[in-house]
C-alpha cells in the first residue's frame, strides 16, 4: 500500500480457529483492543464509506463503521461466506461476491456478483490443447500433498509437457532443490502469477478463490484439489467451477502422483477447449471496476 502511494494503518487481530480451539483463548482480549484501535483510525480518517474485503481482518474496521453509523460494503471471495461476512452482511449497504451461490447464504437485499479485483497482467488468451505447459500451485503457503504428488510423477509429467511450472510454497524449498531437471521450473514463491499464467495451458491447484479468479481471468482450464482445512470451504469453490464446466476435481484424499497424471492425461483436446471457454466466461477481468461501481452507487443513494 505505501508503495502505491496510500497510507497504511494496521490493527492487531486474530481469527477464530475452528481446527485448534485452544488458540482462541486470547480473543476476548484482542477483539475489544482491535475495535478501539479501529475506532481511532475511523475517527481520524473520517471515511465516506468502508470496504471490507472479507475474512476476520476486516472485522475491526467494519465494526467501527457500523458503530459510527457509516455505510460499509463487504466483499466475499468464497462460495460459503466466512463468519465475519455472515455477521456483518445484514447491515451492509451492499455485498459483492465472487462466485455464484454465495447470494443464497447471505441476508442482504443488495448483492452484486463482481468477481475478485486482480493485479494487471491477467489477460485473456486461448491456451493450447493439448496443453504444452502445466502450472501447479498450492497458493502462497504451498500444499504438501500436492507437492508430493507432483514430485512422485515428475518424470512422466516432464515427458508429457514441454514445461512443468511448480510453485511449491516455502515449505517446498527442499523438494524444489532436490528435483531439479530439464523441463521442470520449480520455485517456492512468486509475486508475478500473471506471468506464469501467461505461459500456462493448464492449471492444477488448490481451490482458493484468488487462484481461481486469476485462472478464469486468463481463461485457463483447471484441475482443482480442494483443501480440507477451514471447514472444507474450498470444496464449494471447486464445485462451482466444475458445475460451470471450467474445471475437473480430484479429492485431496485421492491425490497421488498416479491420479494426478491420469487426470491430466485424460483431458482430451476438445474437452480442454470447452473448459477454457467456460473458464473465460466465468472470469471477471473488470472486477475492480465493478466493486468501485458498487461503492459509488452506495455513496450516491
Amino acid at each position: 500500500m505505501p508503495a502505491a502511494g496510500f497510507d497504511l494503518e494496521t490493527v492487531s487481530i486474530r481469527g477464530l480457529d475452528r481446527d485448534a480451539p485452544w488458540k482462541n483463548v486470547a480473543l476476548p482480549y484482542l477483539i475489544p483492543r482491535a475495535l478501539r484501535a479501529a475506532l481511532r483510525i475511523v475517527d481520524r480518517f473520517r471515511p465516506d464509506v468502508v470496504l471490507g474485503m472479507g475474512g476476520y481482518v476486516m472485522a475491526p474496521a467494519v465494526a467501527a463503521a457500523r458503530f459510527r453509523r457509516l455505510p460499509y460494503v463487504l466483499h466475499e471471495k468464497d462460495v460459503r461466506p466466512g463468519l465475519a461476512t455472515r455477521y456483518f452482511a445484514a447491515s451492509a449497504a451492499a455485498v459483492c461476491t465472487t462466485l455464484p451461490g454465495t447470494e443464497k447464504r447471505l441476508r442482504n437485499d443488495h448483492i452484486v456478483l463482481t468477481g475478485v479485483p486482480l493485479r494487471e497482467g491477467f489477460d485473456h488468451r486461448m491456451p493450447h490443447a493439448p496443453p504444452r505447459r502445466l502450472l501447479v500451485t498450492g497458493g502462497s503457503q504451498g500444499a504438501k500433498r500436492l507437492n508430493e504428488a507432483v514430485w512422485s510423477a515428475l518424470g512422466s509429467l516432464t515427458e508429457r509437457f514441454e514445461e512443468v511450472i511448480h510453485v511449491a510454497g516455502r515449505q517446498g524449498a527442499e523438494g524444489v532443490a532436490a528435483n531439479r531437471r530439464e523441463r521442470y521450473t520449480g520455485m517456492t514463491f512468486t509475486d508475478d502469477m500473471a506471468a506464469l499464467m501467461s505461459r500456462a495451458d493448464l492449471v492444477v491447484s488448490r481451490a482458493g478463490v484468488s487462484t481461481i479468479a486469476e485462472a478464469t481471468a486468463v481463461g485457463l482450464p483447471m484441475v482443482l484439489v480442494p483443501g480440507t482445512f477451514g471447514g472444507g470451504h474450498q470444496e464449494e469453490n471447486a464445485a462451482a467451477m466444475v458445475k460451470a464446466g471450467a474445471a475437473s476435481r480430484i479429492g485431496d484424499e485421492q491425490l497421488t502422483g498416479e491420479t494426478l497424471l491420469r487426470t491430466v492425461e485424460g483431458l482430451e483436446p476438445e474437452r480442454l477447449r470447452a473448459m477454457a471457454r467456460a473458464s473465460a466466461a466465468a472470469g471477471r477481468r473488470d472486477a475492480a471496476r465493478r466493486v468501485l461501481a458498487v461503492l459509488h452507487e452506495v455513496l450516491n443513494k
